[in-house]
């Protein structure tokens, strides 16, 4: 069975996705589709707007056959780990043959001598990213700008190099880096991504709209059925079916008083331990608080932005103090070793054959349940963590709505 791999979030599942899944399929002449799917918590250190098995329910409507969880380790750091962790995924179920990202350059030829070059990160290029970093840019920038001061020394002409500029770009960067990195077989395949930006937030087309738009049109307050034109069918149905159930939306405003409460209750050598918080950012954190309009996630982001703590670098921060993640449960030390676990979240009867035949060739224990996760798998003890906090954002939390882990069995269509 020849299965293409796809790494998503699904936040929520619109018209655009339908198209990559739909071209990743006819271009890869796959017969199978597995996809990589972010739980509870996502890349930008944001809650999903919605629950992991409704979006894994979406996921299957779409056309995905097996949808596996992303660890909650993995799925909210940057780029680099971001991908490490969802090809190292892709190649444990050992029935993955192709890996097909959305690109805004559509084609492989800059990118991968770009990730040839890089994977091992010379001497020459830590340089030069360090040289960016301490101008005060981002990581993100810094790493772009070091990118393409490299190739240049190289020789590398405008006309090949990869604009890491653009989002979809850099990440594909970083899958083809990471498929190097674990000396793994499976081929990459790009499709260019269409009439949508990844972070545009205008909808410029009657029909694809990002879902950064559709998240911005109904935190405004709209209907919906105003986005009824960029989603499926079945993704409005299921949407329409969770706003009922009071299980969405969600998002930072949700979690505001846990947040808050755990600030205000914290020490700054406590706030010290946790996972991202460097340069004494816990001492900007205390300090913010009294200083307050409102105690809002907006005025305490807004308190905190600099150019070079940018929103998605304070979202991971906040996101760690919110979950509780240590300095050293994600060292890159641990993360490098990579995945520990499959966790299956849905499947097809095609994906149930999948299942069957990874039970013979795959290289991590497949997990259907999360229910007393084992000592030896504690990325999994973080999911089931950070499940049960998601749960508390919703309108009627109760203990079995927070360990649903435990009781709820893979989806299946």
């Amino acid at each position: 069975m020849n299965t293409v791999g796809l790494v998503v979030e699904y936040n929520p599942f619109h018209n655009g996705h339908l198209y990559h899944v739909q071209q990743s399929v006819k271009q890869t002449k796959a017969d199978a589709v597995v996809a990589v799917m972010s739980g509870h918590f996502l890349q930008r250190g944001e809650p999903a707007l919605l629950d992991k098995w409704a979006r894994a329910e979406m996921a299957l409507a779409g056309g995905c056959d097996l949808v596996i969880e992303l660890p909650v380790a993995y799925a909210t750091q940057p780029a680099e780990w971001f991908a490490y962790g969802a090809v190292s995924l892709l190649e444990a179920t050992g029935v993955v043959d192709t890996l097909c990202f959305g690109s805004e350059s559509g084609a492989l030829e800059a990118l991968e001598p770009a990730a040839r070059l890089l994977f091992d990160e010379p001497p020459q290029f830590q340089d030069l990213l360090r040289l960016h970093l301490e101008q005060g840019h981002s990581y993100p920038s810094a790493y772009a700008a070091a990118a393409t001061t490299y190739m240049e020394e190289l020789g590398y002409g405008a006309d090949t190099r990869p604009d890491l500029s653009s989002p979809n770009n850099s990440l594909g960067l970083h899958y083809l880096m990471a498929l190097l990195r674990i000396g793994s077989s499976i081929r990459p395949h790009t499709i260019l991504r269409e009439a949508a930006g990844y972070h545009q937030s205008e909808i410029t087309d009657s029909r694809i709209a990002s879902a950064t738009a559709i998240r911005q049109r109904l935190s405004e307050g709209e209907p919906l059925a105003a986005i009824a034109p960029y989603v499926p069918a079945t993704t409005l149905r299921i949407l329409e079916r969770e706003w009922s159930a009071g299980r969405a939306p969600v998002s930072w405003q949700s979690f505001t008083p846990q947040l808050l409460h755990t600030l205000a209750t914290s020490t700054a050598e406590r706030l010290a331990g946790l996972h991202g918080m460097t340069e004494g950012l816990q001492h900007r954190l205390l300090q913010a608080l009294p200083g307050l309009a409102e105690a809002g996630f907006e005025s305490l982001l807004a308190a905190l932005k600099t150019k070079r703590y940018t929103r998605t670098k304070l979202q991971r921060v906040l996101l760690s103090v919110l979950l509780g993640h240590e300095h050293g449960e994600l060292q890159p030390d641990r993360l490098r070793t990579g995945v520990q676990y499959i966790r299956v979240l849905g499947f097809s009867s095609t994906g149930q054959a999948l299942l069957a035949q990874m039970r013979k060739q795959a290289k991590l224990p497949i997990i259907l349940s999360a229910a007393r996760p084992p000592a030896e798998l504690p990325y999994l003890g973080l999911d089931t963590r950070a499940s049960a906090a998601y749960a508390l954002a919703q309108q009627q939390p109760s203990g079995k709505g927070m360990y649903r882990d435990y009781f709820l069995p893979p989806i299946r269509s």
